[in-house]
Parts: C-alpha cells; structure tokens; sequence
C-alpha cells in the first residue's frame, strides 16, 4: 500500500461518461445497515469469514458523541471524518498543506491550528507517518491517538531497517543491497548481472514514479536506466535500494493495531500500482484495490503477526500492513505501511459495517473489538484528472480547478471525496493534483463486487475524468494460485 502524496495520486483509461447529467443529493453513505451477502463464499471466489467476528468483551461506549480530530498532512483522511460526523460524532479537520486547504471543505468542519482542539477532542487521529515525535508527546500527555511513533515511521521510511526488523521476527527476505552512488550501483550490476528492482528510500520512495522494476535477465535495461537515474535525479535520490527481484503474485496482509494486539479480521488487499490497465503506464501510487476481510490465516501468522511484539513495545495505534510476493516457495515481505493506506481505508469503509465512531475510540484506548465485516470482497477504483499523477498546478488551473462532478442518478453508496469540496450541494474539486474520487462496491465474489463498483463509476461525469478498468481482474488467475499454495487457510 502506497502513501498518497500530492505528486504521487492515481489515473487510467480514459472514459467519457454518457447520458444527461441532473444535480445529486448528497450523497450520504449508510453501512451500519448495509445489506450483507449470505452467499457462502466458494474456494479461490471468495475467501471463508465469519462476519461476526470473534467474541470479545463489550466496549464500554462513551457517554454522548465523541469529539475527533483529524490531522492530515496532504488532505487524504476526510472520507473516514465524514464518515464519522455522519454516524452523529463532531469532528474537527486540520490540513498543513496550504494547496490542500480546501479539500473537504463542506464535508466536516475544517481547524486552522489543530493545537487549539487537543484538548477538545476526546480522541486524535493522524492520517499519516512522519508524526512519531508529536505522537509520542501527545500520548505522554494521556490522549487517546491514532498514530505511530518513531520506529513505525521508520519501519516504513527507512527500507534497510524495515528489511532488518523482518528479518530479525524470522521472516524471509529477498537479497538487498543498499546504494548512496548510482556509479556503485552500476559496477555492481556489470559485475553481478541479473533482474532487480529499485527502489528509493526516504521520502524520496514516496514518489513512485522513480521506482523501476527490471525486466532482463542480465540487467541491461536497469543499467540504462540506472544512468538516466544518475543524470537527472541524483540530487533528489540519496539512498535507494536494490531487491532481487522474484517471480509470483503481489500481495498484502493488514490489520488494525490498538497498541497491545491486532483487532481480526485481516484485510487481504491487491494493489493495482500503475496508471493504465495491464500495470502500464507510470507509477501512481495507487489506481483502485482489491480485497477482502477474513480471519487470521498463514499469510498473516508468517508476516504480520510476528511484528505484534514490536508493535506493542512502541505502542502503536492503527493500521499495519505488510505488502509481500508469493509463489510456491514461500513469503516474501516487501515493505510495511504503517499508517492508514489510499484509497485502502475507502476500501475499508465500504467493507467495515460496525460504525467507526465506535472502533477509533476503543482502538485508541487499547480496548478488544468486535470489528464487523462485510462477506465476500470489495473493490474500489480511483476516478482521476489531469495533471494525475503528476503536480503541476498550472494544468490542474487549466484543466480540472472548479470541474463539478456530476452523477446521472442520486448517488448514496460507494462514493468517497478525494480532492474535492463541497458548494452548495455540488462537488467542486479542489487542490491540485487531479485526485478527485475513489468508488467502490462489493459483491459475493470478486466479479460482483466489480460489477457494482464499475456501475457506480459510470454513473460519474467529470470533464476529462479517467480511471483503470481492470481492478480486480487479477483475482481470477492469483486467487487460484494463493489457493493452490495455501495461503489463505
């Protein structure tokens, strides 16, 4: 799962929307009473999970609505605060980014100075890593926070540690080596000649755009690439890594974290990283993923759940997802994200029936929940324009600023605000980098849930809007193979 930086968003093929638009409702999500699929899930279709979830003690509730405060660094996190103002919580919503300041405006109400609300709200919730220091502090002072500290931010931030600290849980990595120099980098490939991949560290791993998975079994075109590299962004790549690269499918384990244990079930999810359909095109971070809820199983118990001492000694709170390549030899974690993942919590809100304004709290206190769930899969699908992926605020001026979304037909599912705002009952957007919704749908197997989500997108107009029209497709050749290697049992 890949952070959603401003110049690291999401786009595909370009799809004109038809028919005569009229101006929407709202649109007002309810899932507490969402209609849940009864059908049994059938192998490699849809995974076995009892919805329920394990029986756990009852969760004292608080007494009146609780006050949130949502932190976000690139205004990424106000699908799940809109969530909860609709559940009858407050909400108080502090952005940093000064191009970001509009975005959700209209949805919940908007903090210029979070530090005016940390008294006020009963529990705080940052949207992203980066925070540890003022997450640790804000905790010293004894309040409930949804955040890692600093060794989640560098479990995510600093590869070679993240590789380590696998390592030393007894998972099993890929051979990696760590390179300050494009010239080492370089002499080392003449001299071992193979297929890798690149990989920046630091923030520079947040622009996806300059990772590089080779594709010759000699190496060649990673060494063209790797000189390009060196010319024209060396100063912005000071450290970057090289992975062995292995064959299979890409996958990714996670779960809630309340700062003793995980909260089950596990959220299996299928990331679709590149901008076209068929992974072509650019990196984007993310352009729609695929998932599904199930109880722990051996994916989870041999990557995920061997972190949970270490999780617990830093007092983690929040989202923990290990992204990894499997095939019929074994598990290979790739890389951890620690912190809530776009467009996954889309995902999750259109998958989570128990009511959030419940489960951050509990989650925060380091309470057991009983955290329910959709049956069958879900899938969701980032709608994008121009200039995504990419920054560039004179082209979102000419091309997107202001664009209204249009919907054919009222809309009241499965449609999640990424960079937009609302006016007057329209949905402007706003920012500037071309992020503008995430739309999702479930189903019984993976092609219902495609069905309905791929419904849903068509009923969206916006000038110049593309998206991919393959999410999820995969599941149809991987599912049997992760069936086949058990590792969904």
């Amino acid at each position: 799962m890949s952070p959603k930086e401003p110049n690291t968003r999401n786009g595909d093929e370009r799809v004109a929307g038809e028919g005569t638009p009229e101006k929407p409702s709202v649109p007002v999500p309810s899932r507490a009473d969402a209609a849940r699929s009864e059908t049994p899930p059938e192998p490699a279709t849809a995974p076995p999970h009892d919805e329920s979830g394990p029986a756990v003690p009852e969760v004292p509730k608080t007494p009146g609505p609780v006050k949130f405060l949502f932190i976000s660094k690139y205004a990424l996190i106000h699908d799940l605060a809109w969530d909860v103002v609709k559940e009858g919580s407050e909400v108080r919503y502090h952005i940093m980014s000064k191009a970001d300041r509009e975005v959700g405006d209209g949805f919940v109400e908007k903090a210029d100075r979070w530090e005016d609300f940390k008294d006020w709200a009963d529990v705080i919730v940052f949207d992203d890593c980066e925070f540890g220091p003022l997450v640790e502090r804000l905790r010293r002072e004894g309040k409930a926070v949804i955040g890692g500290g600093t060794y989640t931010d560098r479990l995510e931030m600093d590869r070679d540690f993240g590789q380590e600290e696998m390592k030393e849980v007894g998972m099993t990595t890929l051979p990696r080596w760590e390179f300050t120099s494009f010239e080492d980098a370089i002499t080392f490939i003449k001299e071992n000649p193979g297929r890798y991949v690149v990989k920046p560290s630091g923030r520079a791993q947040n622009e996806k755009i300059l990772s590089f998975v080779g594709q010759e079994e000699d190496g060649l075109d990673l060494l063209m690439m790797l000189e390009r590299y060196r010319k024209g962004w060396a100063a912005k790549i000071k450290s970057f890594q090289l992975q062995k690269y292995a064959a299979g499918v890409e996958i990714a384990v996670g779960a809630f974290f309340n700062g003793n244990d995980f909260v089950t079930p596990v959220f299996i999810n299928f990331e679709h990283k590149r901008m076209f359909n068929d992974e072509i095109g650019p990196q984007t971070g993310e352009m729609g993923t695929a998932g599904f809820w199930k109880e722990p199983n051996r994916l989870f118990n041999e990557t995920l759940l061997r972190m949970k001492d270490k999780l617990a000694a830093s007092k983690y709170v929040g989202y923990m997802d290990i992204n990894c390549i499997v095939n019929s030899r074994g598990i290979y974690p790739l890389e951890f994200t620690c912190r809530f993942g776009y467009p996954t919590i889309n995902l999750q809100v259109e998958g989570v029936l128990s009511k959030w304004s419940e489960f951050l709290p509990a989650m925060a206190r380091g309470e057991p929940f009983n955290l329910r769930t959709k049956r069958g899969f879900q899938v969701c699908v980032v709608v994008a324009v121009p200039p995504f992926p990419f920054i560039d605020p004179d082209a979102f001026k000419k091309f997107s600023e202001d664009a209204v979304v249009l919907f054919k037909k009222p809309m009241s599912e499965g449609i999640h605000p990424g960079d937009v705002r609302l006016v007057e009952g329209d949905w402007r957007l706003a920012g500037n980098s071309g992020y503008a919704l995430v739309v999702s749908g479930s189903g019984s197997t993976m092609e219902d849930a495609r069905r309905e989500a791929y419904n849903r997108v068509k009923n969206i107009i916006i000038p110049n809007m593309f998206y991919r029209t393959d999410i999820g497709d995969r599941w149809h050749r991987e599912g049997d193979l992760l069936q086949t290697w058990g590792y969904l049992t």
